[in-house]
């Protein structure tokens, strides 16, 4: 498929998801599926009065292309602006603007999901991304509505549409669900039936039946994975092989999901640094012992990592108590 005159060869895409989809879980999600990614949200404004800590989030990696770079903003002259400077430091494909953020934080200002409530707005503001990507393809990620008495994700698609926008991605719920509850499918067939841009399917793909029935049910273009990666980067590929055609690859054994998440630390540590990487690798090793028998002592201990030996230590733990125990995920 095609968004805008980048041409894609999957069928399957990587959720930007704020302090997760860094450039180091991108890459181990990516290498095995060749799945499209997204890089975390940027605020435009921190992008225009050049935040020291924001070029981090736009670094793609060697190998990462075409890729996205997702921007956040209510401000049109700062999203445009934005949208230039985003593109010109990351060297990404794509510029997708993040309208489904349901965040308090986010929202109460105005952004992500908040820009639902005021279609017009949120038309100015694709149009301004649209200006200041200078001919390169933009995106919007946005949800069903603001709740579920103002469910308008389907005009909602048409005003970027008409607004020059090249793709949208829809997650199947509304802002004040949050994440609870399940994912509406039938709402993104309608937009996929409303606009003749291409339709990102987003929301509860947990499995690569998951992926494989919501393009089904939808017609959609693509499925989107999301939470379902969390401590899963092997999702994608498996989510990748029932999208091809092909037969799914088997959940890996614990030692080789081991290997997955030191070659992921190693990744953040060469790109983050020493103290930021042990922080985060906290709540991915919890994520990545999800569901794992009797892993709550090295759960415990992986919260309380705060130096490289200690993270290798507890991976060298895990895989020499727990490897050899039966994983009830595996039957």
């Amino acid at each position: 498929m095609k968004i805008g005159n980048v041409e894609l060869n999957t069928r399957l895409a990587l959720g930007p998801m704020a302090g997760v989809t860094d450039l180091a879980f991108r890459t181990v999600c990516r290498e095995r599926s060749g799945c499209y990614t997204v890089t975390e949200m940027v605020s435009a404004k921190a992008l225009c009065y050049g935040d020291r800590k924001t070029p981090a989030l736009l670094e793609l990696g060697r190998e990462e292309h075409p890729a996205a770079v997702q921007i956040f903003g209510c401000d049109e002259p700062f999203m445009e602006k934005g949208a230039a400077l985003a593109l010109e430091r990351s060297g990404a494909d794509i510029v997708d603007i993040n309208m489904g953020c349901p965040v308090p934080k986010v929202a109460n200002s105005g952004d992500g999901s908040a820009l639902m409530r005021d279609p017009d707005k949120a038309a100015r503001v694709a149009a301004a991304v649209v200006r200041g990507a200078a001919g390169k393809p933009v995106t919007v990620k946005f949800r069903l509505g603001w709740d579920k008495g103002s469910i308008n994700c389907v005009e909602f698609a048409r005003r970027m549409e008409d607004a020059g926008v090249s793709a949208v991605a829809v997650h199947g719920r509304t802002k004040t669900q949050m994440y609870a509850g399940s994912a509406n499918w039938d709402y993104i067939r309608q937009v996929k039936e409303a606009v003749s841009i291409p339709v990102i399917a987003n929301g509860d793909v947990f499995s690569p039946r998951d992926a494989v029935r919501i393009l089904k049910v939808t017609g959609a273009d693509m499925a989107m994975v999301g939470r379902g990666a969390f401590g899963n980067p092997w999702l994608l590929e498996q989510c990748a092989a029932a999208l091809e055609g092909r037969e799914v690859p088997s959940q890996p054994p614990l030692a080789d999901r081991m290997d997955r998440l030191v070659r992921q630390f190693e990744l953040a540590l060469a790109h983050k640094g020493e103290k930021i990487a042990c922080l985060e690798m906290r709540k991915h090793l919890a994520w990545y012992l999800k569901g794992v028998p009797y892993a709550s002592y090295w759960k415990e201990r992986g919260c309380k990592i705060q130096t490289p030996e200690e993270f290798y230590q507890v991976v060298s733990g895990v895989k020499r108590d727990l490897s050899d125990r039966p994983d009830p995920r595996d039957e």
